[in-house]
């Protein structure tokens, strides 16, 4: 689980970074307000790389994906992008945590071999 949901969240870096680069053009918008929310965003998805297999971690992600869709409000574009990479996330735990029970019973079929 802790490869799928760490290849998604570093896309998502990319994409909230992108997106303050967008959100730069916003005249309603400083640049300080748009990069300090943006590189706080981009800071916990890096974190949460590292944190996702402890509990509380998957829910901490979904807690950035609903952000990134609320995004939207400042970016339009991000409602797609939002709606994607929470596609992106509920597949990523849910295969990830299948790959990690068929792991285990490879395992322990190995060590009964053994």
């Amino acid at each position: 689980m802790r490869t799928l949901c760490a290849s998604t969240l570093i896309g998502e870096f990319f994409i909230i970074g992108f997106a303050g680069l967008v959100a730069m053009k916003d005249p309603d918008l400083t640049m300080g307000t748009v990069w300090t929310v943006s590189g706080i965003a981009m800071l916990l998805c890096v974190l949460l790389c590292g944190v996702i297999t402890r509990p509380g971690g998957v829910q901490l992600g979904w807690a950035l994906q609903i952000a990134l869709i609320a995004s939207g409000f400042v970016v339009p574009m991000m409602f797609f992008m939002g709606a994607v990479f929470a596609a992106l996330w509920w597949a990523s735990v849910h295969f990830g945590r299948k790959i990690d029970e068929a792991k285990a019973r490879f395992a322990a079929q190995a060590a009964e071999a053994a």
